[in-house]
């Protein structure tokens, strides 16, 4: 007997695996586990321990029968292989279910043409979905306005939810927000690496760099004061910080410049995803 899934997830690895968790993650949540099914034949160790203690359901392939009753399908396998998986889902999807695809780069119109007309929403959520300190932005197709409410009550189990009406925007999210996180963890990585080289212990190097940005960020959230006023306010002039803040804004632009230029190549790939595969 089928069973009556709402959501469907295709894809278990991280991010999906995070999502999933974010769904289930109180008592009423804002799915429950009977309403789910996770399509991967290779699901992540988070969908896998949601299965043996949630029950939820993983199954390797959509079939007809799990598709039957579905009213929203969420993408997040790699966009490198949405072309091999979309053809398999435009045939069990129902041309009724919704769809959210969080992969990087893939367009609206390359949804619609690879899965149909229908309501989708494009999502760009970043890893700190898993413990609920995420950011998503999203943006919908004319059909997909509808689908608004839902899609954001479910990303609001990530973190924060946001809006845009222009997708072009979308590579810029992914650039910053995206894939923002691993820039934060590549600056506790060299922080750490440098307090190391100036004599202290690896173990204690690391836990200073992993508090300091912790701490940074929890005073950002909570002070209400922007970022250049938390930096000047911390920077006595001929003080230790200057002198360090000197090096990091120094010649060619400094760490401002790095970041935009990383920005700009990440918007950039994002751009050159989205393109239909035989134009990469």
């Amino acid at each position: 007997m089928a069973q009556n899934f709402r959501i469907a997830l295709i894809g278990g690895g991280n991010m999906g695996g995070a999502l999933a968790a974010g769904w289930l993650r109180t008592k009423r949540g804002a799915v429950a586990a009977d309403e789910l099914v996770v399509i991967d034949p290779s699901p992540g160790e988070v969908v896998q321990d949601l299965a043996s203690q949630s029950g939820v359901a993983v199954l390797p392939e959509l079939t007809a029968d799990a598709a039957a009753t579905l009213e929203l399908a969420v993408l997040a396998v790699k966009p490198q292989i949405f072309e091999q998986v979309a053809t398999s889902l435009a045939d069990a999807l129902p041309v009724s279910t919704g769809v959210v695809s969080i992969m990087a780069g893939v367009t609206l119109n390359r949804l619609t043409m690879a899965l149909g007309e229908r309501a989708i929403v494009r999502a760009m959520p970043n890893t700190a979905a898993a413990v609920g300190a995420g950011v998503s932005v999203c943006v919908a197709n004319e059909a997909g306005e509808a689908l608004e409410k839902t899609v954001t009550r479910l990303l609001k189990t990530a973190g924060t939810v946001e809006w845009v009406a222009d997708e072009r925007m979308i590579g810029a999210v992914t650039a910053v927000s995206g894939s923002g996180p691993a820039y934060v963890f590549l600056l506790a990585e060299a922080l750490a690496g440098a307090a190391f080289a100036e004599g202290l212990p690896r173990e204690l190097a690391d836990k200073l760099a992993r508090e300091t940005i912790i701490g940074a960020g929890a005073l950002l959230a909570k002070s209400g004061k922007l970022p250049q006023e938390l930096r000047r306010a911390v920077t006595s002039p001929n003080g230790t910080t200057q002198a360090a803040v000197d090096v990091l804004m120094g010649a060619g632009g400094g760490l401002p410049e790095l970041v935009r230029q990383a920005v700009a190549a990440a918007e950039r790939r994002s751009r050159q995803m989205g393109q239909d595969p035989g134009k990469r």
